[in-house]
């Protein structure tokens, strides 16, 4: 894990980072997520519950001394909830100037996909469908790329930013 962390950011500029995705997974589905929106990758971690929040807003987290709001990608995306076990992982990505854990069931690694591999999601009406931004082709494998600014609505985001 701390090879792909390392990945993630260190020194690289805009460009380095266009084309590259942090892979992970939710069950059987491989997701990706730009890599200039992740900050770090962390294990599984107690998680402090704040009440009246969304069930797939589990809490908080406290990363060297900065409260983090961590949402469960499972459950924001209307998947059955799956205990937490050694794989799981929780990755930091900063969007609308806000940090935020996203916990995964696993992560995978740092792809590069060009864009020619990369083509629109298709055009149907599911809720979660909102999320993906496009879908990647790297070899045989199907990679569903998130789009980070929509993970959060902007009243989400101011009610993260208080926490």
């Amino acid at each position: 894990m701390a090879d792909i962390a390392g990945q993630a950011n260190d020194g690289m500029d805009e460009d380095t980072q266009k084309g590259k995705f942090l892979t992970f997974s939710l069950g059987n589905e491989y997701y990706g997520l730009e890599i200039s929106y992740v900050t770090e990758i962390i294990g599984i971690q107690p998680i402090t519950e704040i009440p009246e929040l969304p069930d797939y807003v589990k809490g908080i987290v406290n990363l060297r001394g900065k409260i983090v709001p961590v949402m469960d990608v499972r459950l924001r995306f209307k998947k059955p909830f799956r205990e937490y076990n050694d794989r799981t992982c929780i990755i930091v990505i900063d969007i609308k100037d806000i940090s935020i854990g996203l916990i995964v069931d696993s992560v995978s690694e740092v792809l590069t996909i060009p864009d020619n591999n990369i083509v629109p999601p298709p055009d149907m009406k599911a809720a979660q469908n909102k999320y993906i931004k496009g879908i990647g082709k790297v070899e045989s494998e199907i990679k569903l790329l998130l789009d980070c600014e929509k993970l959060l609505t902007d009243d989400e985001a101011t009610n993260f930013s208080n926490l």
